[in-house]
């Protein structure tokens, strides 16, 4: 039965500044399927934009070019290092949906975990990680998940982790997305949107830093229409 891939984005930029320092790019793959790239640069506002943009940017360059997501990490972290002289950060994830290997493979150079959900049950893959730029030598943490239906995996940048922490009741992503999936929200849109409005909520309306949501999605699809849709919602002030 033919597959259908859903993914959705939810985020916000800092309390009182305009620019968020998150940045996220989409990518067909020249072998079939699609990449998704969620960056965060150090710091927030216009300079984190700038940080992120160019680590998005080139990623989706080499991605485009049919470089290999492992690879792709490393040499956006060696381009970031040598223009930068080791002196910036930014996060780095590549959630990939690979239809020659018929797999979703997870790069991350972000000590904040990705969720994974499967036969109803949310599992982290949280082998440590380390933000991209600022050592002479670094590698991603890459999984591999077989290409199966009802698969849901969400990444996320430290916004999230560290939301309510003002006021002592910092937030569980893990235990949030438990909570949405025990109420029937499995939908990555409602996903991206409920796991940010919680965030949201617990910094009492005024984020504390950039938070960005990434959820994707693996559902089965009954019909013969293969049309793809891409839909995007962007509030400009």
């Amino acid at each position: 039965m033919p597959k259908e891939i859903q993914a959705a984005v939810a985020k916000v930029s800092k309390y009182a500044v305009r620019e968020s320092g998150d940045t996220l790019e989409v990518v067909e793959r020249p072998h079939g399927g699609l990449s998704l790239v969620l960056a965060d640069g150090q710091g927030s506002g216009r300079a984190a934009k700038d940080l992120s943009n160019l680590v998005a940017k080139k990623a989706i360059a080499l991605l485009a070019d049919g470089v290999r997501d492992g690879a792709v990490a490393r040499a956006v972290h060696d381009f970031l290092y040598h223009y930068r002289h080791g002196q910036v950060s930014a996060t780095l994830n590549i959630v990939s949906v690979d239809l020659s290997t018929q797999s979703v493979v997870l790069s991350r150079n972000n000590p904040c975990p990705a969720l994974v959900v499967s036969d109803g049950s949310v599992a982290a893959l949280d082998r440590p990680s380390e933000a991209i730029g600022t050592r002479r030598r670094m590698k991603p943490v890459v999984d591999e998940l077989p290409l199966t239906s009802n698969l849901l995996v969400v990444v996320y940048t430290d916004g999230l982790e560290t939301a309510g922490q003002r006021t002592g009741q910092r937030m569980d992503v893990r235990a949030a997305l438990a909570d949405l999936l025990q109420r029937g929200q499995a939908d990555p849109a409602a996903v991206a949107n409920s796991l940010l409005q919680r965030a949201v909520e617990l910094d009492q309306g005024r984020p504390n830093d950039d938070m960005s949501v990434m959820a994707l999605a693996v559902r089965p699809w009954p019909s013969d229409d293969l049309t793809r849709r891409m839909v995007i919602s962007f509030p400009v002030p």
